[in-house]
């Protein structure tokens, strides 16, 4: 089970933090990510980091302003969202998947959490 949370209503430019908490499942053996979703769009990849933290990959849409990291004691990871601008509202979802690499692909990812939803105003 992930559950996501941190999601909030920010200004543009401002910053959140959003962190998924993972339970049931050896959470070291599995490569995270964070996907988004706005009303009317398809659902697009955010950020993904292997099982070790080792390698990191980001949509372009978010590079050099958001930030992927785990914690494989805590059996947490975590999204640092900077820089954010009104397009980056969404449900945001965290993903596990039982790979060893990152990916874009969201049908590489098994588990899902329930969503947090962030809304940037201008």
């Amino acid at each position: 089970q992930l559950q996501a949370y941190g999601g909030g209503l920010v200004q543009a430019g401002g910053s959140l933090r959003l962190s998924c908490a993972a339970s049931g499942l050896t959470f070291s053996n599995y490569a995270m990510g964070w996907f988004r979703q706005a009303p009317g769009r398809e659902r697009e990849f955010v950020a993904g980091v292997t099982w070790r933290g080792g390698s990191r990959y980001y949509g372009d849409s978010v590079k050099g302003r958001f930030a992927i990291s785990r914690d494989n004691a805590k059996n947490t990871e975590y999204l640092q969202m900077n820089s954010l601008k009104p397009e980056d509202t969404a449900v945001y979802y965290c993903a596990a998947g039982l790979f060893d690499s990152t990916s874009s692909n969201p049908r590489m990812y098994a588990y899902w959490g329930q969503g947090t939803q962030v809304t940037v105003s201008s």
